[in-house]
């Protein structure tokens, strides 16, 4: 198998679990940030973010790894880069390309006086044709380098799922390459052959869009449940054995059928909102996508309309069971909580809210309400709204209790004095 010497560029999300799966197949890596703290962290063989064994990937691979704030010199002393910023959403839902634009100029610069061919690897998430029509440009103006000839340049969409990223990584589905040239492809299909994963090559601009497609179907099946749900529940119709049924049908499948509250996190909100915002510019006017966010955002009201039923919120004390967008992640970014709990800050209820991992990533947002040091301290609320479905809350005393269920826990239902379920 050949080493490469790979600088990985971000320290977040995509960046850390990148860099250190990469490490562990035995190639050396220098991690790029401007946060210190973050690079310490990675130095000391720790993750920066909650990610299920990738301190352990950190700390076993340590001889491999190294850290700095010094982009260019990275570059020069490796052979490929990777791009793993953020790319934000703006208020419109378009994203900020400035991370990325940012960096595609010092990478220019690094490789101007280098006589080595350098691949330089997107794994941002950028809407079709940014590599092509933006990124390229700026690399060859600032390298004075052509692409594709002096160095290498590709798009390479992740599929990492938030608490089991590194599982995604080693066993995913496949590994997209989009790229123009023969000598690139054949460089990231070296790097990624040991996986034994299903290697699709295509252009940088179909690469780009598998992405954004990907995401965009997977928010569709999760707005799609949640809406034929709500109609289940007014029917007095269990819509997960609805969808238990319909998953069996192999064209299909049972994935991402999880009625409830609706989808949160990094990639989904801001994808689909990217993706309406790119067909406007075109001319186009999605209508199945700008349902899927309606129906998103509609979501967790329904939450608080079933609470209503049965608590007024106004002077009572709500218990909130898990802030995070999902289970084994710290990641808040448009977690349910958020709306769900400034909803019930205007219906004039005190919150103690409680959450495995995710407290202080929380804490900014609200700083005004309880946050409890254990599970069993919401359950003491008038009422109790659980909002992400993690494993410990499976094992907690739910009896005369009142709980309003957006991710069925299946202990709440059984114990509670009274429960409702949002879709179900």
């Amino acid at each position: 198998m050949n080493t490469f010497n790979i600088t990985i560029i971000g320290t977040g999300y995509v960046g850390a679990v990148t860099g250190a799966c990469f490490a562990e197949l035995g190639h050396n890596i220098t991690f790029v940030g401007r946060d210190q703290k973050k690079l310490d962290l990675i130095s000391s063989g720790k993750s920066p973010i909650y990610e299920p064994g990738l301190d352990d990937l950190l700390a076993k691979n340590q001889d491999r790894i190294s850290t700095t704030t010094d982009l260019v010199g990275a570059v020069k002393r490796t052979d490929l880069t990777f791009i793993c910023v953020g790319t934000p959403s703006q208020d419109d839902g378009s994203i900020d390309l400035r991370q990325v634009e940012d960096v595609s100029s010092v990478i220019g610069s690094a490789i101007r006086s280098s006589p080595d061919y350098h691949t330089i690897v997107v794994k941002s998430t950028v809407l079709p044709g940014t590599t092509e029509d933006l990124l390229l440009p700026i690399l060859e103006k600032e390298s004075g380098k052509k692409a594709f000839i002096d160095f290498g340049l590709a798009m390479n969409p992740e599929f990492l799922k938030e608490g089991s990223a590194i599982e995604d990584f080693f066993h995913g589905d496949r590994v997209v390459i989009g790229s123009n040239d023969q000598e690139t492809s054949s460089i990231l299909k070296a790097l990624y052959g040991s996986l034994g994963v299903p290697i699709y090559t295509t252009t940088m601009k179909t690469a780009e869009m598998i992405k954004y497609a990907s995401n965009a179907f997977l928010a569709t099946k999760i707005s799609f449940a949640n809406e034929l749900g709500n109609l289940c529940k007014q029917i007095e119709i269990d819509s997960y054995e609805v969808f238990q049924g319909v998953g069996m049908d192999t064209r299909i499948g049972p994935h991402f059928f999880r009625s409830g509250i609706g989808f949160g996190g990094s990639c989904f909100p801001k994808d689909v909102r990217a993706l309406i915002a790119h067909a406007r510019t075109v001319g186009d006017e999605p209508r199945i996508l700008n349902a899927v966010i309606r129906t998103n955002d509609d979501q967790p009201r329904k939450l608080i309309n079933l609470l209503k039923k049965h608590v007024r919120p106004a002077g009572r004390t709500i218990g909130i069971l898990g802030l995070a967008f999902k289970p084994d992640s710290d990641d808040v970014r448009e977690s349910r909580a958020i709306s769900i709990i400034m909803d019930l800050l205007k219906e004039g209820a005190s919150v103690v809210a409680y959450d495995p991992v995710a407290m202080e990533n929380f804490r900014p947002l609200f700083p005004g309400i309880t946050y409890a040091k254990a599970a069993g301290e919401v359950l003491d609320c008038d009422a109790v709204l659980i909002v992400t479905e993690w494993k410990e809350f499976e094992d907690l005393n739910y009896e005369n209790r009142i709980v309003i269920d957006g991710r069925r826990i299946a202990k709440a239902r059984d114990e509670a004095a009274i429960y409702e379920g949002v879709c179900w």
